[in-house]
């Protein structure tokens, strides 16, 4: 089966380096880079192929609770507790949490975002869900709280998108489900939420939670293996059986400074947003990305920026 690469002005000597060091033959994976400031898409490979996501997921997650705690007042500090049936979810608890545990929203958002949490996740979806679910029919907190990940998916203009649960996990009954170029949208929204981007670019972070009246500390460690090499400021990986390896990284260069005619200056920010879903090399594919990405990026720059089709540029609008 023949698999096409698509890169968008560039030169036909990078189209076959990229055939070489990623070897793309099987045509199971699916990539995207983008730069997040222009929108300009660099790289894409199977960019609109519906797949499951896996922890990606909880990017989504995140940024309902952060949209929700800033509209709605709520604090981070804020305690929530540890919901029933959270033991049932299977996958990452690098807390050991169980029902009744009490962690603050920060601690869990931690505990998600960088150890791929799931009964964090859970945990935060139950708080933020209990709040929302007053305006949302009678649904169950979880339920009301995947719903505003849909709404938020919209928002963004996620077409192709459909959360079924916080946390990412595979489920028999209904499977969430998404694309590269879907989820880089969303990895490009959430980077532009400055507390989004403290969470993500830490690699490690001792947090706590309480069981009974006992405090219990855990240092939990980012599992996208490259935060913190070279320019790798975020932002999520994850790995299902139905899902595979995936991982969205972000890769920001110094901005660009221009001096403007009337003195000032003028600062043109580059971040580099990349999504490789379902590789079975997540991180060897995402630095031939990244390097690729950046190449790919400068000499459209070198070229004035040429745009040809309104498809070559990947715009994000903020949420109603």
């Amino acid at each position: 089966m023949e698999v096409r690469f698509k890169i968008f002005s560039f030169s036909k000597c990078l189209l076959a380096c990229l055939y070489l060091l990623i070897g793309f033959t099987q045509g199971k994976e699916s990539y995207i880079a983008v730069e997040s400031y222009s929108g300009k898409i660099v790289l894409e490979l199977d960019a609109d192929k519906r797949r499951p996501v896996a922890s990606l997921t909880k990017i989504a997650t995140a940024m309902v609770v952060l949209d929700w705690a800033k509209l709605s007042g709520t604090s981070m500090a804020e305690i929530a507790i540890v919901p029933q049936g959270t033991s049932l979810i299977g996958g990452f608890n690098p807390m050991g949490l169980i029902p009744g545990d009490r962690i603050s929203l920060r601690e869990a958002m931690y505990s998600m975002l960088l150890g791929s949490d799931n009964v964090a996740a859970a945990t935060l979806a139950d708080h933020a869900g209990r709040s929302i679910q007053s305006r949302s029919g009678g649904l169950s907190p979880e339920a009301a709280f995947v719903n505003e990940m849909n709404n938020l998916a919209r928002g963004l203009g996620m077409q192709q998108t459909r959360f079924v649960n916080p946390h990412g996990m595979d489920v028999r009954r209904s499977q969430g489900i998404s694309t590269a170029r879907d989820m880089a949208r969303l990895a490009i929204y959430a980077m532009r939420n400055p507390g989004f981007q403290f969470y993500v670019k830490q690699t490690e972070r001792t947090i706590s939670s309480f069981r009974v009246n006992q405090k219990r500390s855990f240092k939990v460690r980012n599992a996208h293996a490259m935060i913190g090499r070279g320019n790798v400021n975020g932002i999520k990986s994850g790995r299902t059986a139905l899902a595979g390896p995936c991982a969205a990284t972000s890769s920001e260069k110094k901005p660009i400074v221009r001096k403007l005619p009337t003195g000032g200056t003028q600062l043109t920010g580059r971040r580099l947003i990349t999504i490789a879903l379902g590789s079975p090399d997540q991180w060897g594919i995402t630095q031939t990305l990244i390097n690729q990405g950046w190449a790919a990026y400068d000499n459209w720059k070198l070229q004035g920026q040429p745009v040809q089709e309104a498809r070559e540029l990947l715009i994000v609008p903020k949420p109603q």
